[in-house]
């Protein structure tokens, strides 16, 4: 393991416990279904709950990560994901399952915000969000396989995601005081408080919020797909689920191996409109090999352009803000995915709500497409190295050219360079120095 590898590992654990919910989720609202006896609409609108409580914690956390500290922050949110979750897991009482849910969803959303952080403080944050989007998807595929055999209610996929919180609690130790410290001089210095980069960060942080929606709509409800419109058993669906997350896993190595080859516009663009297309597959399914096709071509391409959205929006501002805002705004679309799902199935059928949701990511396709060209080749603050002038400009730029030909920085556009001008008696001694 690359020292590199080593340092990223209690960052990639802490990722992988805030996004795991949001992985469990079909599993979580069909449990909560059946286990306590919530209407199909009831249980989505418990599964949104949780998830805008994430939201929240992350937009509440957009800019405080480093005032308050990655290592505790982090450690706060596990405990109360294991507080919230392992409480909900441990009662059958409706208000208290509910109550639970919020306070688990606000420990998942402070963990991914100090991830978000932390992937955004990397000097490539397309490796590290892939490294991420790897282990949650290995942890969640293992959970799907297991959770069947565990007997039924609703505890059971809300305590695994406790047990995780716990195992990953004692990575926080080896998480930094602040990010701060590690990142490149001109950012940490340079960077100022105001929002670089304001109208693409809005436009991403818009169009992530409704490709979440479409994602985690279809999402929500793909396990009443499988249990009835395709008339597969839980145990089926669950092998369908896990298969899905396995083929993300090689979508994710090919995303990583693919890196900037082909830009970030292209992978966007393209996989949004290749996910468009298995929604509709996936929602018009009668039977186990339709099903299945739609569900693992969409959980190949789900993690590749997730993974560059990720890197595009921590390469906006190194600081990590625009990285946490559009992470939350995502988590506000997953949040509303549920209900969204369960209304439009329960008004317009499983395909009809299919047809809805390709139509929408076909549309934000393009701004979120325009957004990674706009981006392409510019610098992460502008102007940052030439209005700090003179001999820092050059040691900055100097140190950032040295690291960008020591690793390629996957989304992080090249720096200016300050000209510092040289007069002609400093040209006559070189030119004496050098005969």
């Amino acid at each position: 393991m690359s020292a590199r590898s080593r340092a990223a590992w209690p960052l990639v654990a802490v990722f992988t416990a805030g996004y795991l919910a949001a992985y469990l989720l079909p599993t979580v609202v069909g449990r909560l279904s059946a286990g306590l006896g919530l209407s199909p609409t009831e249980a989505g609108l418990v599964g949104s709950t949780l998830l805008l409580s994430s939201a929240t914690a992350g937009f509440t956390l957009a800019s405080r990560v480093e005032r308050h500290g990655p290592r505790r922050l982090a450690g706060l949110g596990l405990l109360l994901m294991i507080t919230g979750y392992g409480g909900a897991a441990l009662t059958t009482l409706v208000p208290l399952v509910v109550a639970g849910a919020v306070v688990g969803g606000l420990g998942s959303g402070t963990a991914t915000a100090v991830a978000a952080a932390g992937i955004a403080a990397q000097r490539d944050p397309h490796r590290t969000s892939t490294l991420g989007l790897l282990s949650v998807s290995a942890t969640a595929g293992a959970l799907y396989l297991t959770i069947p055999h565990l007997g039924g209610g609703h505890a059971t996929p809300l305590a695994a995601i406790a047990a995780v919180a716990a195992l990953v609690w004692p990575a926080t130790r080896r998480l930094p005081d602040a990010y701060g410290p590690g990142r490149p001089v001109e950012t940490t210095e340079a960077t100022g408080v105001r929002l670089p980069h304001r109208r693409s960060g809005t436009v991403l942080a818009a169009t992530m919020l409704c490709w979440s929606l479409a994602q985690n709509a279809l999402w929500g409800v793909s396990g009443r797909i499988g249990l009835t419109q395709a008339g597969l058993t839980e145990v089926t669906v669950g092998m369908v689920f896990a298969a899905g997350l396995g083929a993300g896993l090689l979508g994710v190595l090919g995303a990583g191996a693919l890196g900037a080859r082909l830009g970030r516009a292209v992978p966007i663009g393209a996989g949004t409109a290749v996910i468009a297309c298995c929604i509709v597959a996936s929602s018009s399914a009668r039977g186990l090999v339709s099903f299945a096709s739609g569900e693992i071509l969409w959980n190949v391409f789900y993690p590749v352009v997730l993974s560059y959205l990720i890197g595009l929006s921590a390469s906006l501002d190194p600081r990590g803000r625009w990285a946490v805002l559009a992470g939350s705004a995502s988590s506000l679309g997953v949040a509303c995915g549920p209900l969204t799902g369960s209304l439009l199935s329960e008004y317009a059928g499983y395909r009809g709500m299919g047809l809805v949701l390709c139509t929408l990511l076909l549309l934000i396709a393009a701004p979120m497409t325009a957004v990674a060209l706009h981006t392409a080749g510019r610098p992460l603050v502008p102007g940052s190295i030439r209005r700090r002038g003179g001999a820092a400009a050059a040691v900055a730029a100097g140190r950032a050219g040295a690291s960008s030909a020591l690793l390629p920085q996957i989304g992080v556009p090249e720096q200016e360079v300050a000209e510092i001008p040289i007069s002609s008696r400093a040209r006559r001694r070189r030119k004496v120095l050098a005969s």
